[in-house]
């Protein structure tokens, strides 16, 4: 692990000015414009919208996430072998926005084609988005341990960075009904939707290619594929964060692809759905700037699991209450969607701590393989959401764009409500497990910084 040259050492790049902070961060509003819309939206788009049954989605959920996990880790691969005069992650920041974008629009084009051929084109493009979104997300997140190796520093850069993943979910949850509602047919109203976000989310991308730079990178130059493994392999710390991202991934995946449903048919007012949304959202966006003093207080574990407590009591409370009881639905939602505030932020805060874990225990600094290696298991678990979810929907009866039978109906409320509540008891468990709190990282960052001053 090195600085960059004529850098002055360790008080020169844990500290990044506002700018830095500010360009990286703004880079997840134009990610979540993407990914909020593919995990909210793009369900209901291909049932309502496109026209292809609810199992039909859940098979293109399954095949197509599954393609995108897989490409974490060749992404990761790629990433920590570049070497560019921009760096190794900054070049894709660069390259990759515009077709990524472009490849968004189509997934949310309905094309003049019969039921097969519609289920192809909803196959293709989302398989496409999905290679593409790798390409741009897997460097971005891995500039986190690029950026600084401060434990503290990091935490701070992940709230600035989920605050502004936050404000581009907000914009999207709130928005998009009511924008496709402009247009006469809904079809219309998606893709110029998708269109709008392609310029915004490209521009943002560009801004933190153009703001940041590369500090902290490794020693060697080239990484042999069997060290990178040894770094995901032999890293206890990683697996467990990486099983406390996908415990989060899970309960969001399945929150925000069953509550348009669960207003629709279950509650019978849509209009209710970007209401909702705002709400709880906006939770969780003024939640995020308590979470660094939760962990300054509670350790990033101890914080985490906070949040899943709440969780667990706000689903508890969501499940009983009645439907027509709008105020507390939106209480008890609020709620859960502050529980989940802590593991979103820190997660990501985590992550480049066991960068270095590897890095004092095998020598290498495999930034590019943890990070992808996390992102493969978050999008695994993502892939189980939505398509399970949509199996869900399909095995219960569900028929698109008509009254649903009780059997459907309970499906979706005890999947909205019930599904969160044994998925954060994992995660408490694992959180209990993590011991790489700030002590034990500053020591190892001192060991490695003596190291390497022998």
């Amino acid at each position: 692990m090195h600085h960059l040259e004529g850098s002055d050492g360790p008080e020169q790049y844990t500290n990044m000015d506002l700018k830095t902070s500010a360009g990286y961060a703004v880079g997840d509003f134009g990610i979540n414009l993407y990914f909020i819309s593919a995990m909210t939206y793009l369900l209901y788009f291909y049932t309502d919208v496109l026209g292809i049954s609810a199992s039909a989605a859940a098979g293109v959920f399954a095949v197509a996430r599954l393609i995108d996990a897989v490409t974490d880790p060749i992404m990761g691969a790629l990433a920590e072998r570049t070497r560019t005069r921009w760096g190794r992650m900054r070049p894709y920041l660069l390259l990759g926005p515009l077709p990524l974008g472009l490849i968004s629009v189509l997934m949310f084009t309905v094309p003049n084609l019969d039921e097969s051929g519609k289920l192809i084109w909803a196959l293709s493009t989302y398989i496409l988005f999905g290679v593409l979104y790798t390409v741009v997300t897997i460097p971005y997140a891995t500039l986190t341990a690029s950026l600084t190796d401060d434990y503290q520093a990091r935490t701070r850069l992940s709230t600035y960075r989920i605050g502004c993943a936050f404000a581009g979910g907000f914009l999207v949850s709130v928005g998009t009904l009511p924008f496709v509602g402009i247009f006469a047919d809904e079809a219309a109203g998606f893709q110029a939707l998708m269109l709008v976000f392609a310029c915004v989310a490209t521009a943002l991308m560009w801004v933190t290619f153009a703001t940041t730079e590369e500090v902290v990178y490794p020693d060697s130059p080239r990484l042999p594929l069997r060290d990178s493994l040894k770094a995901i392999a032999q890293n206890r710390p990683l697996w467990i964060v990486i099983g406390i991202f996908s415990c989060g991934m899970l309960s969001f995946t399945i929150r925000q692809s069953t509550t348009v449903y669960f207003f629709i048919y279950n509650v019978g007012d849509p209009s209710l759905i970007g209401l909702f949304f705002g709400l709880t959202l906006g939770c969780m966006l003024m939640g995020i700037w308590c979470v660094p003093f939760l962990a300054a207080r509670y350790g990033k574990a101890g914080a985490t699991r906070l949040g899943a407590y709440l969780t667990i009591v706000a689903c508890l409370g969501f499940y009983f209450t009645p439907y027509d009881a709008i105020s507390m639905l939106f209480f008890w939602g609020s709620l859960v969607a502050l529980g989940g505030t802590p593991v979103a932020v820190l997660g990501w805060a985590m992550l480049p701590d066991t960068v270095e874990y590897a890095q004092w225990r095998h020598g290498v600094r495999a930034d590019g393989a943890i990070f992808s290696t996390a992102s493969f298991f978050q999008k695994l678990a993502k892939t189980i959401g939505g398509a399970g979810v949509a199996a869900v929907l399909g095995l219960a009866g569900y028929v698109a764009n008509t009254p649903q039978g009780d059997q459907a109906l309970q499906a979706i409320h005890a999947v909205l409500t019930l599904a969160p509540i044994g998925i954060m008891l994992v995660l408490i468990v694992l959180t209990k497990l993590y011991a790489l709190d700030e002590t034990r990282h500053t020591e190892l960052v001192a060991q490695i910084a003596r190291e390497q001053a022998r």
